[in-house]
């Protein structure tokens, strides 16, 4: 029974974090790339919204210690725990994507061009 408890202890990362609170508007959000160790978190979160796991490299939104929504880094789609708060945080994770993809977008000067242009100064 402890090792069962243990187990989804560390497979869910329980810590002891704030409940959501009614009425509480504001949450502080981290966007931040997924990672491996985020694997079964993610798997379990598309679980929650009846979805299909995101494949590929994947944005969360992390409230208090707890993913609370994940964006697909290549697509549109979009999985949110529908018992929290999400809108706000998937709204982030929209704008930051559009910031990614606009960045790859724009031209870039090699380093090399730089250095040549940098040298051809001196």
């Amino acid at each position: 029974m402890w090792h069962h408890l243990e187990y989804m202890i560390n497979r869910y990362q329980l810590q002891p974090v704030a409940a959501v609170e009614a009425g509480r508007e504001q949450y502080p959000i981290a966007i931040r790339r997924a990672r491996d160790s985020d694997a079964l978190l993610l798997q379990d979160l598309a679980g929650v919204d009846s979805a299909a796991p995101l494949a590929g490299p994947v944005l969360v939104a992390v409230v208090e210690g707890r993913i609370w929504a994940a964006l697909a880094i290549d697509g549109e789609r979009v999985v949110a725990d529908p018992f929290l708060p999400t809108e706000p945080a998937v709204e982030l994770l929209r704008l930051r994507v559009a910031q990614l993809r606009s960045a790859e977008s724009r031209p870039r000067r090699s380093l090399l061009s730089r250095w040549v242009a940098g040298r051809a100064r001196a």
